[in-house]
């Protein structure tokens, strides 16, 4: 198994940038959708490009509360049936 990325929900993307790279990440990606209406936007720490942030804008949205903004951890497997196989099998 190996560790993708972590999706978050933003409401603006150009601030949510400015505070990860105050952290040291970097932009290493951006997919715009206009038939989705969404943009994806990857960061990570140079050197450390495997391991990625996922930022989701939907441009729609109409704020995030509760909680709703946290998305996916996302992970690679060489099998996804035997991978949910087992976990079904708890």
């Amino acid at each position: 198994m190996k560790y993708l990325h972590t999706m978050i929900r933003v409401s603006d993307p150009e601030a949510t940038i400015r505070f990860f790279e105050l952290l040291g990440l970097k932009e290493l990606s951006r997919m715009e959708s206009e038939k989705g209406r969404f943009t994806l936007i990857f960061l990570a720490a140079p050197g450390d490009e495997e391991a990625q942030v996922e930022l989701t804008h939907n441009w729609d949205e109409a704020g995030y509360g509760e909680g709703r903004n946290f998305g996916h951890l996302a992970y690679e497997v060489d099998d996804v049936y035997a991978t949910c196989q087992r976990l079904l099998d708890g």
